[in-house]
Order: C-alpha cells, then structure tokens, then sequence
C-alpha cells in the first residue's frame, strides 16, 4: 500500500465513474472513502470489500439480459449516481451506477471501516467502532452511513454523498479476488472472481476467505 497526501484529499470527479471497466473500478474503489452528510453532519468509511457487476452480460446482475425496470432503470443512465434497493425487505445495499449510458455496471459497497464520525456512526448502530459487525456485509455498511432509500438515484459529486481519494493504493498482491455471496442463482457467473477486498481488515465480511 502506497501513500502520497501531497494533493489529498479530493472528491473523485465525475469522469472518474464514465470507466467503462467496472471491474478495474471495483479494485480501485477499495481504500478510497465514501461519504455522506445528512443535517449538516458528515459520516464517513474507507471502501474495504466491494463487488462488481457486469451489466446486461451478468447473470447476477439486475440489469441482466437488458431487464429494465422502474427499480433498475437508474443503472442504465450514465455512471456517477447511486443505485440503492432493498434487500430482503430488510437492508438497504448501497451500489455505484457506472460506465456510459445504455452500459448498466455497477459496484456494491459490502463493507467499510469507520473513518470520520465515528460517534454518529456508533449511535446508529448502536455498536461500538471496535466492532466489525459496524460495518462489515453491505446491508451494516449503508446503516452506519445513514443511507436508506432516499439516497437512491442521487448524484455522487453533490453534497449528500460522495467518495473521496487519500491517495491510498493497493498492489494486486494487497487485493483478494474471490466469488461474490449470495447469488447462487447466477449459475455459472457465481464462481466469477469480482468480490475484491483489502486482505487482512477485520471489516471486511464474512467469509473472509481467498
């Protein structure tokens, strides 16, 4: 992992979410810090496991096939916005809509280490920071960043949520690539290696195996 503070940080710009390769994307998100500021309070968590999604040539993604839906027709729009949904009726997943429009990818954010906030971020969790359950699998991650459903289809160079860069860098030898959780349904695409986290960090989810 490599560190250069010398022009740090700064919000990734909208350019940086029009990459057509969303799986480049999901490796380079990881160190990089998502952000979200609601009444007036910031909150934010350094991306530590994050998942890649392959538009309409991936099973397991919504978007699959060109499926387009009232839930999924934000993935199809030009990347740089949010795409939140429910899972479960449960958990709200936090994604990052990208590449050019008519091209649905997306990245979801599994999990986090809390970074600024820190005392927000125990109260809505009602977990101390010491914890990984804080955090970590994507439905903890958007609680501990207040993102529910209103965050959806929101612009990710505004002022409700963003991602900043601290120069942070991981080699290929710092990233485990491993099968995504929990879509048994997508056959053959379920042994795909495009879940990516940061070896090593206990937020990283369940299991936290390569």
């Amino acid at each position: 992992m490599n560190k250069d503070f010398s022009k740090y940080p700064s919000k990734l710009p909208f350019s940086y979410y029009l990459n057509p390769d969303v799986i480049f994307l999901a490796k380079d998100l990881l160190g990089k810090v998502l952000c979200t500021q609601i009444d007036g309070k910031i909150t934010s968590g350094i991306i530590v496991e994050t998942e890649a999604y392959f538009g309409v040539q991936d099973k397991a993604s919504h978007a699959y096939g060109g499926r387009r839906t009232n839930r999924t027709e934000i993935m199809f729009g030009s990347g740089g916005v949010s795409y939140v949904y429910l899972c479960y009726g449960i958990h709200h997943l936090f994604n990052i809509v990208s590449a050019a429009e008519g091209e649905p990818h997306a990245v979801l954010i599994r999990a986090i280490e809390p970074f600024k906030g820190i005392e927000i971020i125990e109260e809505r969790r009602n977990i101390p920071a010491s914890k990984a359950s804080i955090s970590s699998g994507p439905g903890s991650a958007a609680k501990a960043l207040g993102i529910d459903a209103s965050f959806n289809k929101k612009e990710l160079c505004g002022d409700e949520v963003w991602i900043e860069d601290y120069g942070t860098r991981y080699s290929e030898d710092e990233i485990a690539a491993v099968p995504r959780v929990g879509i048994a349904y997508a056959e053959e695409h379920a042994l795909l290696p495009w879940r990516f986290f940061i070896k090593g960090n206990k937020y990283v989810s369940k299991p936290n195996k390569f």
